[in-house]
């Protein structure tokens, strides 16, 4: 949920003490336009900072809408000091979860060219302070957010089972999780699979493996456990991942890497 507190220290942090730049006086309607085509996302994130400083702000595009170069997103009535004051962090929001919706539109549609069934998600590798806004992007996208926070799924990590061995590690979390949560195991070779859900895990991990393993570890698993493909992922090797017949890819870099898309912001 977005709260008024981090619109506020949005714009606090841009504002500073003493803004000079902005004070001019009457009444202003402006629109938000997209320079480059793209997905939309952010956009009720952007009409939340205007409306925060008293400017009325209109959407006319829902998240998840593809838009083209020149197209309007937003258009904004009100003081023209208070537009102007809250132009750069609107714009700076959108673009950024236009640019991970964009990101992930793209992987998707490159999962789905060879796969109906796969899913591509995000990851936590999220910007500090803007996870809820990245995530909201990714599924504007048509990804999956994957788990939000440490509390949403138990997934035991290599460090895990260095410390205390697969099998323990996996046992461990079993035993502590309720019977709500699911268990993942992150294995780095393909016949760790089987070690891994025979020890409890509901979905087995392969991380920074080569397509060719990843099949193999999925071939080696019975049916009902989950499988997913994550490490090094790219829109490029996607198609690849998708032909092994994993059920999730998860890339980090559709939150970490993606660039935002260009928008600009128009006072007429």
């Amino acid at each position: 949920m977005l709260t008024d507190a981090t619109v506020e220290s949005w714009l606090r942090e841009d504002l500073g003490h003493h803004d000079v730049t902005n004070d001019v006086p009457g009444d202003a309607d402006g629109r938000l336009l997209a320079r480059e085509a793209g997905v939309a996302a952010g956009i009720d994130a952007a009409v939340r900072v205007f409306e925060h400083l008293g400017v009325d702000a209109t959407p006319t595009v829902e998240a998840g809408d593809r838009v083209e170069a020149g197209e309007p997103v937003l258009r904004t009535a009100g003081s023209a000091r208070s537009t102007l004051r809250a132009e750069r962090v609107a714009v700076n929001v959108a673009g950024h979860a236009s640019g991970v919706a964009t990101a992930t539109r793209t992987a998707v549609e490159a999962a789905r060219s060879v796969s109906e069934t796969v899913d591509v998600a995000a990851t936590r590798k999220t910007t500090p302070g803007l996870r809820g806004i990245e995530k909201r992007a990714v599924a504007a996208g048509g990804g999956d957010t994957h788990r939000l926070d440490l509390s949403h799924m138990a997934m035991v990590k290599e460090n895990h089972a260095a410390d205390v061995g697969l099998e323990t590690a996996v046992e461990r979390v079993r035993e502590r999780a309720s019977f709500a949560t699911n268990v993942e195991a992150e294995v780095e070779r393909p016949e760790d699979a089987v070690r891994a859900a025979e020890a409890g895990a509901d979905i087995v991990l392969f991380d920074n493996m080569t397509p060719e393993a990843v099949r193999r570890g999925v071939e080696s698993l019975p049916a009902g456990v989950l499988t997913e493909a994550s490490g090094g992922i790219t829109v490029e090797t996607v198609p690849e991942y998708a032909r092994t017949d994993v059920d999730v890819i998860s890339m980090g870099s559709l939150t970490h890497s993606a660039p935002s898309l260009d928008y600009s912001f128009r006072v007429e």
